[in-house]
């Protein structure tokens, strides 16, 4: 069990729970090429699999289904193949080459392929990016809306949030993109301390509860961008039954989880940073003293993902080098958030807490109680183990979907959590000051600590020798 993800099971719309009732009537069994146990689909071939994606007249697939298959089908086809080919069979099974069209019987199919065609645009608005899927779409709207003019409407709605989504997404990354490459121009690579007028954190945000609801901002905000789909094409191999390519000959669509983790380093650089830039003692123990109060309150919030930044900042070997300054701290409070992420029994205290704010977040009245905000290199180290654990396939070729609807439950649970509104007035000047302020590199930051308190040991002597 050691190591295997721990999740719990949300009731929220992604979560796959079963499968229609009327599609099986054994509990164990075969139909139409999909293998079903306890009720439960685990396996079938790919073909048998996008031929449970597409509606008829009277059948339409659960929304858990589509969410998983979308999901994880990107393992072994691209999204515009998948969708050539879903268009393709819908063509064929409603006879929509016909020079005669079967009106009665589109009007019953055409809302259902709508539907799917906005959920698929919904959730994974990033395969539409591609020209090719926008012609597909374009494609199906001109079979069907001869049969029913309110079509047009729909399919002009569906573009339009899409490009809305699209729009907004990808001013969202411009934003990240030049705030990464004004960071990394010119601000970070501090060898020395810098000169005095330096801002520090206090004089732009001293109070811990302020700091701790701007850090909700800038995570929230840059959880938004990330599509469900990036966890897995993180994991992309060869498909062995496709020797000819990877699934994705493009570079990984994994910009936004890349950008995510590097805000995530930047946070505990800052830490570290904040804390050993001050010459006396007594102000690095007073930023001490503050990031403990900022990153308890990111702990009562549900931001996991800052507290463990700050917690992380704090624990680096410059900053805990510090003895003198940690002297001067009461360091109970710390004690007792280090003890929350102590990485003992696989994060075991962490998990726990999560599932409490998890737990919180589903019977939630307001936003702020909705929020949580995972360790997220930890969720993608979860998401990678249960990827390597188990093979995509099965020895016959098919696909091994059992392990798609334990990926499909994390990640859709990491869905709900990231499209929680920020409840807290945004303070643009805080913000630009995490994004922008000068941090040290790691020799910055050891010469730095060194200044502060000078070498206790040879070794240490040494590293501050060969770092002047």
């Amino acid at each position: 069990q050691e190591g295997m993800p721990q999740t719990l099971s949300s009731t929220s719309m992604f979560t796959p729970c079963g499968f229609s009732p009327h599609l099986h009537t054994s509990k164990e069994g075969e139909q139409g090429g999909l293998i079903f146990q306890d009720g439960n689909l685990t396996s079938a071939s790919l073909d048998a699999l996008i031929q449970h994606l597409i509606p008829t007249t009277d059948y339409y697939p659960e929304k858990a289904y589509i969410f998983t298959f979308l999901l994880s089908s990107r393992l072994f086809i691209e999204p515009h193949e998948l969708l050539s080919r879903v268009c393709h069979k819908c063509i064929e099974q409603q006879r929509l080459d016909d020079p005669v069209l079967d009106k009665a019987r589109i009007r019953k199919f055409g809302p259902k392929i709508l539907q799917l065609l906005t959920e698929w645009t919904e959730t994974f608005p990033y395969d539409f990016q591609e020209e090719r899927m926008i012609g597909h779409l374009k494609d199906m709207i001109h079979r069907i809306a001869p049969c029913d003019e309110a079509y047009w409407k729909k399919m002009n709605q569906l573009l339009q949030a899409l490009n809305q989504k699209l729009a907004a997404l990808s001013h969202g990354q411009e934003g990240i993109v030049k705030i990464s490459s004004a960071v990394s121009d010119k601000l970070v690579a501090f060898k020395t301390k810098p000169p005095s007028i330096q801002r520090e954190i206090l004089s732009v945000c001293s109070d811990p509860y302020t700091l701790a609801q701007q850090l909700t901002h800038v995570e929230l905000e840059r959880l938004s961008h990330i599509g469900p789909e990036e966890f897995v094409q993180a994991f992309v191999h060869k498909d062995p039954l496709d020797g000819t390519k990877t699934c994705f000959s493009e570079q990984k669509k994994t910009s936004n989880l890349e950008a995510y983790v590097k805000w995530f380093n930047r946070l505990c650089y800052l830490v570290a940073t904040e804390i050993c830039m001050p010459a006396k003692k007594k102000q690095r123990a007073q930023v001490i003293e503050f990031f403990i109060d900022v990153a308890r309150e990111c702990f009562n919030i549900g931001n996991f993902n800052s507290l463990m930044a700050i917690i992380s900042g704090m624990n680096m070997s410059p900053v805990s080098r510090l003895k003198k300054t940690w002297s001067k701290v009461k360091t109970a409070k710390f004690f007792i958030l280090e003890h929350q992420m102590d990485p003992t029994g696989n994060f075991y205290n962490y998990r726990t807490a999560l599932r409490g704010a998890a737990h919180r977040s589903l019977t939630a009245h307001s936003n702020r109680e909705k929020i949580v905000i995972p360790f997220f290199s930890l969720l993608i180290k979860d998401i990678y183990f249960l990827n390597e654990g188990c093979a995509n396939r099965l020895p016959n070729g098919h696909v091994n979907f059992e392990k798609f609807l334990e990926l499909a439950k994390q990640v859709g649970e990491f869905i709900t959590w990231k499209q929680v509104e920020c409840p807290f007035e945004q303070d643009p000047n805080i913000i630009h000051y995490l994004h922008t302020a000068p941090i040290f590199t790691e020799d910055g930051l050891y010469l730095a600590s060194y200044e502060s308190e000078s070498p206790e040991n040879q070794t240490e002597k040494d590293r501050w020798k060969s770092l002047r």
